[in-house]
């Protein structure tokens, strides 16, 4: 019983760590928002999870793979991995830039 009474208390935002170039700086950084991007998909709020950090999804599949890969290697798993990494770099970079401009 304590620990649902703590549970209600304590949430993710609790434990996140701060962003230290937009603390020092006044900029974000290329990776502002994905704590707060998982802890939304943790809730279940998937669109604006995508909408806090739109490479979530991405990056998901890019470390779920690189760990499955670390257990069972598979055909084609260097090639896959290089590409979902240039694919999540555009996703990353294209975000920053339309967050400034915008």
């Amino acid at each position: 019983m304590a620990n649902l009474i703590l549970f209600t208390y304590v949430s993710l935002e609790d434990f996140m760590l701060p962003c230290f170039t937009k603390q020092y700086f006044g900029i974000d950084c290329f990776g502002c928002g994905i704590q707060r991007s998982l802890a939304l998909i943790l809730r279940g709020e998937f669109m604006e999870a995508f909408k806090m950090y739109p490479a979530i999804y991405t990056l998901l599949l890019f470390f779920g793979i690189i760990g499955v890969n670390i257990f069972y290697k598979f055909n084609y798993a260097q090639k896959l991995i290089r590409n979902l990494a240039i694919i999540n770099a555009i996703i990353i970079a294209i975000s920053f830039i339309n967050k400034y401009i915008n």
